[in-house]
């Protein structure tokens, strides 16, 4: 994704990961490397979409390097929620804990 992830935005998100879990891919990464902005809509749209994969035995994981956007998730703990890499490669080759 790039630009902004907000109420106008999210239910790109949204779809991606449901066509994607349906498709029987439970491991995903969602690149936020292009986002520059977040709100509470976008917020919600990544919890939704870790709730989904979980719910089929997944893993998310996030990429994100814009100290802006990562700032949004440390204080609402969310940081806490979601493991954070700089760079798709290095998600990819994190292994999945079971």
């Amino acid at each position: 994704m790039t630009g902004e992830l907000d109420l106008g935005s999210c239910p790109v998100l949204r779809q991606a990961v449901v066509v994607e879990v349906a498709d029987g891919h439970n491991h995903l990464v969602i690149d936020l490397s292009g986002v520059d902005f977040i709100d509470s809509a976008g917020l919600g749209s990544v919890v939704g979409a870790l709730r989904r994969v979980r719910s089929h035995d997944g893993h998310l994981l996030l990429v994100c390097s814009e100290q802006r956007v990562l700032r949004v998730f440390q204080m609402c703990d969310l940081d806490r929620v979601f493991t954070f890499h700089v760079d798709v490669d290095s998600a990819v080759g994190t292994p999945v804990r079971v």
